[in-house]
């Protein structure tokens, strides 16, 4: 999602970005993303030495680390936090590295904004679906994220903290399409937890799309979700297969995994204003309610990826506009970047 949401935003549809600064510890990808950028080909030294001299900017350092974060929020106008632990099963063995980089991370910027008054205009937290009647440590440690970022507006009211809350991206590194695509193109088993689960499906591009209309239209507090489709995962693994001769294998629920997912509880459903394309769930604290707090819902029930599923016919035309049947990855190599 951060390198799409970079393109995009570096193209100029919401205007020319005097800088955009990406601050992460991984510096393999940052090299690759700047050489991209760059159009270089190999690495120069200038790649790096003029990197505080680009639009596009990288930085190395931790969201978990105070010090990084403050040094990266000087002369910035907008924060987007994508900083994830988001594998289900991961944080499941390893909970408190879910809360360092789920929860401390967000604790980090809201309290260097309360600290050092930096003036800045918004701060956007990405979410998950599973942030929503969480069942697992992925879950809750997003939950509390959004929480955190949702009472800073009360303790910095010069700033806006507004969250986004989408379902699985399509072909998003470590999702099920790669799996899928892989497990293919090996000759099988396709492996399968649950026949009967079910999933909200965006692309890289909707997912950036939910983001773009948070920051231009989302009230401080609120939690912009989008109206997408829900897949069976069964379909989906039919869909990718179509008349190839490989076997399905049910594995069973990994640990931490839902049935069915959830955009939208039903004591949230209770503060939700359409706007567009997306529901907008209004926060729990009243001071953040404005005038909306008397609005009639724009929803009458819990949100669930169990509503309203694709058929097959439905899932394949899904995949086919996304590109990412077989057919339309023209080899493993090429399937493998398209997925990066």
């Amino acid at each position: 999602m951060g390198k799409t949401f970079v393109r995009r935003v570096l193209s100029g549809e919401l205007g020319t970005p005097k800088k955009v600064v990406v601050m992460s510890r991984d510096e393999a990808k940052q090299h690759y993303m700047r050489m991209e950028y760059l159009h270089k080909s190999s690495a120069t030294d200038e790649v790096i030495y003029r990197n505080s001299q680009n639009t596009l900017e990288f930085r190395i350092g931790d969201v978990r680390n105070y010090g990084d974060v403050c040094a990266a929020l000087k002369n910035i106008d907008i924060v987007i936090n994508a900083a994830a632990l988001k594998q289900v099963p991961t944080c499941e063995y390893f909970p408190q590295q879910a809360v360092l980089t789920n929860c401390e991370g967000a604790s980090n910027i809201t309290r260097a904004l309360r600290e050092h008054d930096y003036p800045i205009e918004t701060v956007l937290g990405i979410s998950t679906d599973k942030a929503c009647k969480p069942v697992n440590v992925m879950g809750m440690t997003k939950a509390i994220q959004e929480r955190i970022f949702i009472s800073a507006n009360i303790y910095s009211p010069k700033t806006r903290f507004i969250c986004v809350r989408y379902g699985n991206v399509l072909a998003s590194r470590g999702s099920v399409i790669p799996l899928f695509h892989d497990q293919i193109l090996k000759g099988g088993p396709v492996t399968i937890t649950n026949p009967d689960m079910t999933r909200f499906l965006l692309s890289l591009n909707q997912a950036v799309d939910t983001v773009f209309a948070a920051l231009k239209y989302a009230k401080a507090g609120e939690v912009f979700v989008p109206i997408a489709p829900s897949a069976n995962i069964m379909n989906l693994a039919k869909a990718l297969i179509g008349d190839r001769k490989i076997e399905i294998a049910i594995t069973g629920n990994r640990p931490g995994e839902k049935l069915h997912e959830i955009m939208a509880s039903e004591d949230e459903v209770q503060r939700c204003r359409r706007a567009g394309d997306y529901y907008a769930l209004q926060p729990m604290l009243p001071e953040l309610w404005g005038d909306a707090a008397n609005d009639e819902s724009a929803l009458s029930g819990e949100y669930s990826s169990g509503n309203d599923v694709l058929d097959l016919p439905g899932t394949i035309e899904l995949l086919r506009r996304n590109k990412l049947m077989l057919e339309q990855v023209p080899t493993q190599a090429a399937g493998e970047e398209l997925l990066r």
